[in-house]
């Protein structure tokens, strides 16, 4: 198995946001109704072509203990109504949200929407109650403009680590 650089981003106001506001068709709902088998859809339907395998092996009872949890919010993208990706913000300690998961299914790369939807995941970061920090990990495996483009919305690059 080859090294994987792990890159740790973080925001410390909502000033720091670049935002690209161009939605290219794309809206974002927030997922009122709490479902695990929707996040693992998403997740699958995201992460295939990244390699998240990290939840792959996960029960029904992992997805719905984490899925279902009063922290974390789920936000869906749909292009012509269909899902398009989808980010997921988890509530942690110290005012910090991190957002977990990010990102579009293949079909919808390379078509400008990218910038939006981390855009609006950073608005809603900061909107969530006492955030003081924002942060992600993204690595060597995801798409080649993924750290560009948190680095382009405001993000600073705060920890590199190598996995073997």
């Amino acid at each position: 198995m080859s090294e994987v650089t792990i890159f740790h981003l973080e925001m410390h106001s909502a000033d720091a946001l670049n935002p690209k506001n161009d939605s290219k068709g794309l809206v974002i709902e927030p997922a009122i109704t709490k479902q695990y088998e929707y996040n693992r859809f998403l997740y699958e339907f995201v992460g295939k072509a990244w390699e998240w395998t990290d939840k792959l092996n996960w029960t029904d009872k992992q997805w719905q203990e984490y899925s279902e949890a009063d922290n974390l919010h789920l936000y869906v993208a749909y292009y012509q109504g269909s899902p398009a990706g989808y980010f997921e913000l988890q509530q942690q300690a110290d005012g910090n949200v991190e957002i977990m998961y990010f990102g579009l299914g293949t079909r919808f790369i390379g078509k400008g929407m990218g910038g939006y939807l981390l855009t609006q995941a950073i608005k809603q970061a900061w909107a969530l109650p006492d955030t003081q920090r924002v942060w992600v990990h993204t690595c060597s495996l995801d798409h080649p403009s993924a750290l560009k483009n948190y680095q382009a919305r405001g993000f600073t690059l705060f920890k590199t680590e190598l996995e073997k």
